[in-house]
């Protein structure tokens, strides 16, 4: 069996839409993370690269459908590197980085780029086409920049409810308070303001020219539970009793614009990349459910990665969750059954931000730091995704093998 191995994962800051990096377009930024990734090889080949796979849930805009194959011309990279988009919605860069360890499983590549790449600042409005030769009255315009469009009317409609309804459906059902939720989401603020101050992204992001972006733009380092609980609710009114709405902008994760990459590659990548790998695939897992209990669909794709992997929950010592909401978030973790001090510890998508086809790297690239700062040898990154889906993918820290951590005694 051929091993995947992560060696090297970077991603621009994240800016709030209609902010700091509202003015480059997506395929801009996904080139500029892949020249980035160059930059940190010096002495590689990139014609050795044997593909680029990002990730993208929008491709209606200026992605130009096929937003790999234009960020590899745009990056400068040969032109015979041949590149593929991946539309798993939210879930998009973590599945392109299971697509890619699959190649490099079967031998059909030793290095491959992946990540992902989302502007939702300027994500297109969409004019449908009628099929009437003739056609009177008006037509509606519909955004693509998050959720549900252009329904197809077959659809049941308890499946088409919107992404924060569905999360209050979620939260009802496991009884997740407003006050879990907020103080979930101030913890998220607090941590990624303090990995920032402390230097843990440094080597994890990357500057866009021409920006003055130095660090995630929607971070809200002053956040406080009692701060939180004064913000109105989006999506059902305040009210008494369980049917009340809780889902603020506080416990939501932002609007935003950001790219990410990283290199995956077998065991003969380290000499030709000049460098040593961060972490190992060690499993992988994708599950579904009912459309609108996507919040809660990573629970099970954790698992599988996990049974895949042949790791049990109590040697863990690392989970990266992205934080689409904070209702869903506490859910699976309440599901895992597992100490929540060890999810997110550099913060989470509440703060950083969530460009859709760019948070799985993101995961991806922070849990590896993660454990190779701490120590621990196992990891879990996880991610919901819209339409009720999920995907999880399990990195075992490769340094970890010879200096077992604490939590390695199960092993």
């Amino acid at each position: 069996m051929i091993h995947a191995f992560i060696y090297d994962a970077i991603r621009t800051p994240f800016g709030r839409s209609g902010g700091a990096l509202a003015g480059l377009r997506p395929d801009d930024l996904a080139a500029h993370v892949i020249q980035a990734s160059l930059s940190r090889v010096p002495t590689f080949d990139p014609a050795l690269i044997d593909e680029v796979i990002l990730g993208n849930a929008n491709g209606a805009g200026e992605e130009n459908r096929n937003v790999a194959r234009m960020a590899t011309l745009l990056s400068g990279l040969p032109t015979s590197i041949p590149g593929t988009t991946v539309n798993r919605l939210c879930g998009s860069s973590l599945d392109a980085a299971i697509i890619a360890a699959r190649q490099i499983g079967v031998g059909d590549a030793d290095v491959v780029l992946v990540g992902g790449t989302e502007s939702m600042s300027r994500a297109p409005w969409v004019l449908p086409k009628t099929s009437e030769s003739k056609s009177a009255g008006d037509r509606q315009l519909a955004s693509t920049a998050l959720g549900w469009r252009l329904v197809n009317p077959k659809m049941p409609s308890e499946w088409t409810v919107s992404l924060g309804e569905a999360t209050e459906q979620l939260r009802e059902k496991y009884d997740i308070s407003r006050e879990r939720q907020d103080a979930f989401a101030a913890r998220s603020h607090q941590l990624a303001d303090s990995a920032w101050n402390n230097g843990f992204f440094d080597d994890l992001v990357t500057t866009v020219p021409g920006t003055e972006l130095t660090r995630d733009e929607s971070i809200r380092p002053g956040s406080t539970v009692e701060r939180l609980a004064t913000l109105g609710t989006v999506f059902r009114p305040v009210g008494p009793g369980p049917s009340a709405g809780t889902i603020t902008a506080g416990n939501a994760s932002p609007l935003t614009d950001g790219a990410s990459a990283a290199f995956l590659g077998s065991e003969a990548a380290s000499d030709m990349l000049g460098m040593s790998p961060l972490a190992r695939i060690a499993g992988r897992g994708a599950a579904a459910i009912d459309p609108q209990l996507f919040g809660f669909a990573p629970v099970e794709a954790a698992n599988r990665a996990l049974s895949q992997a042949g790791v049990a929950w109590s040697q863990v010592g690392a989970v990266e969750i992205n934080e689409a909401f904070a209702a869903q978030s506490l859910a699976c973790i309440d599901a895992w059954d597992i100490d929540p001090m060890i999810v997110n510890q550099h913060g989470g998508a509440l703060a950083i931000g969530h460009p859709l086809g760019a948070s799985g790297t993101r995961l991806l690239g922070t849990l590896a730091r993660s454990l190779q700062a701490s120590g621990e040898r196992w990891g879990v990154a996880a991610i919901c995704i819209g339409v009720g889906q999920g995907l999880a993918v399990v990195l075992e820290n490769v340094s970890a093998r010879q200096t077992p951590a604490k939590r390695m005694s199960a092993c």
